[in-house]
Parts: structure tokens; C-alpha cells; sequence
């Protein structure tokens, strides 16, 4: 298969491009910097990926989410158009989302046909969700990964954690209650190949067992051999990063209903063999 991965240099991206490459498949990889050009590199493509979105961790200014707006939402509808307008395209659309899209909540749970949130991050992902729907007018099969927390050694959350904790200075943040919905990487990775090879719909790609901030921080102090005894107040998480704050403060506790109907199994479902994986 040949597979167009838009925003394949970053994180996941580079992880699914070389799984992909070794079994067998021709990854191409674009960004959205230019969509038309972007468009013409992958038309020949069987499938496309899109994978590109400005980050959300940083300061949330008036800019900055204009910047999320625009690289998630305008930016699948430039490429998406692109597409629609040229007689050969690919089969197959694949779309990153997030569990942002699901509201903050520390007692709901959520599954895949649960409603979005009416804050920033679930008005964003909506938007987005419905931008790559569009798709299938053009007659592409679409697929949506709502990706929960990552674990990885090169990047996401883990790669941000480990050196404070191995000096011993990781710490719950705020209340320590917020939901945190995690994924290893290479089931991620996993969850996009199924996804790729045929089903069709939106996927919660999160691990079936879900933790609270304080258990991730425990369980990460725990097999490091550190004490985790600060608290980041969260006060002090606003004052830094203003609204953008609330990817740490809050959380959602999402299951991935759809994606084990699907028949996808996990490599690893419980936090602490995922950490064991990572850390050795």
C-alpha cells in the first residue's frame, strides 16, 4: 500500500512511518504548509494520513489558538478540497483527533458515541472531526483516532516527565484527580494500522484502563525508584500557562469501546507494564 502521511515528522508520525515501512508499505511524507502541494504529493496514494495540528501544549494566547484553529480546521479543508479536485485520490482518509473532544469531567465516562464538550479543546475537535467527514463526499473512506495521553521514549508525555522525576522532583498536578487517558505508542501505532487495513468510523485510541494523575505519578515514582512528594499547585500550572493549563488540570476518562469491538488488542492495557516497557 502506499501511504501519504501528512505531520508525519512529528511524534507519532515518525513511529507509524516506520511501522509501516516494515511491513512493506510506501510511506510518503508531506506537511501542511502548502495544502495543494501537499495534495498533489499524496494523490497517487492508496490512503492518507493526516496527522499535522499546531501543538497544544504551550501558552494558550489569543494567537496561539489561532494557530490550532487554523493548521486543524482550515487546514484539512484546503487539503481535503485539493483533493476533491483532482481526478485521481487516494481511497482512504485517516484524521488525528484527541479526547480533548470529550468534556473535562472527573466522575463521567466516555465512550466513542459520547457528545463533545462545549469548551476550547471540544469545539476544536468537533470542528476538525467535521472537516475530515468531508472526505467522504469525495468519495474516501474516512477514519478518526481520538489519541488519548501517549507514552513513548522519544516524545510525548513520558519524554516530558522523566528527567524532573528522576531527580526526583515529579509531583502530582493540581488536585491529582484529573482523568489522565494514556496509550502506549506502539498501540497507537496499532490502532492506525487497523484503521488503515479496513475499519471505518471514529476509534478512541486510549487503553482500556484509564488512571488519575496521582496513580500515573505513583506508578512512574514507584518504578523509578524516586519519592514523589511535590505538588504543583494549580495556581502556579495557570500562571505559566494561562488557559492552556487545563490539558494538565483536567482530564477525561475515556474507554475505547469501539476500538475493542473492532477487534484490536492491546499490547498493553495496565499503566505499569506500559512504563516497564518504556523504561527498560
Amino acid at each position: 500500500m502506499r501511504v501519504g502521511l501528512v505531520g508525519g515528522s512529528g511524534f507519532i508520525g515518525r513511529h507509524l512511518g516506520a511501522a509501516l515501512s516494515a511491513r512493506g508499505d510506501e510511506v510518503i511524507v508531506a506537511s501542511l504548509r502548502t495544502p495543494s502541494e501537499t495534495a498533489a504529493s499524496v494523490a497517487s496514494c492508496d490512503a492518507v494520513i493526516n496527522l499535522a495540528g499546531e501543538s497544544i501544549f504551550q501558552r494558550w494566547s489569543s494567537a496561539a489558538k489561532q494557530r490550532m484553529y487554523q493548521s486543524r480546521i482550515d487546514g484539512t479543508r484546503a487539503l481535503i478540497d485539493a483533493l476533491a479536485d483532482r481526478t485521481k485520490r487516494p481511497a482512504i482518509y485517516l484524521s488525528a483527533s484527541a479526547v480533548g473532544y470529550y468534556p473535562p469531567s472527573e466522575t463521567a465516562t466516555y465512550i466513542e458515541a459520547s457528545p463533545h464538550g462545549d469548551d476550547f479543546l471540544g469545539a476544536l475537535c468537533a470542528a476538525w472531526e467535521a472537516e475530515a467527514q468531508r472526505a467522504a463526499r469525495a468519495g474516501m473512506r474516512v477514519t478518526i483516532l481520538r489519541t488519548g495521553v501517549v507514552l513513548g521514549k522519544d516524545g510525548g508525555a513520558l519524554a516530558a516527565m522523566l528527567q524532573p522525576f528522576r531527580l526526583g522532583l515529579g509531583g502530582v498536578l493540581g488536585s491529582g484527580r484529573q482523568w489522565v487517558s494514556w496509550i502506549h505508542i506502539d498501540d497507537v501505532v496499532g490502532i492506525y494500522r487497523m484503521a488503515l487495513d479496513g475499519a471505518s468510523g471514529t476509534f478512541n485510541a486510549t487503553a482500556p484502563n484509564p488512571v488519575t494523575n496521582a496513580q500515573l505519578t505513583q506508578t512512574l515514582a514507584s518504578l523509578l525508584r524516586r519519592p514523589a512528594f511535590f505538588r504543583v499547585p494549580a495556581f502556579a500550572l495557570r500562571a505559566a500557562l494561562g488557559e492552556g493549563a487545563s490539558i494538565l488540570l483536567d482530564g477525561q476518562r475515556v474507554l475505547p469501546q469501539r476500538t475493542l469491538e473492532a477487534g484490536y488488542m492491546f499490547r498493553f492495557t495496565a499503566l505499569d507494564e506500559a512504563l516497564r516497557n518504556l523504561l527498560t
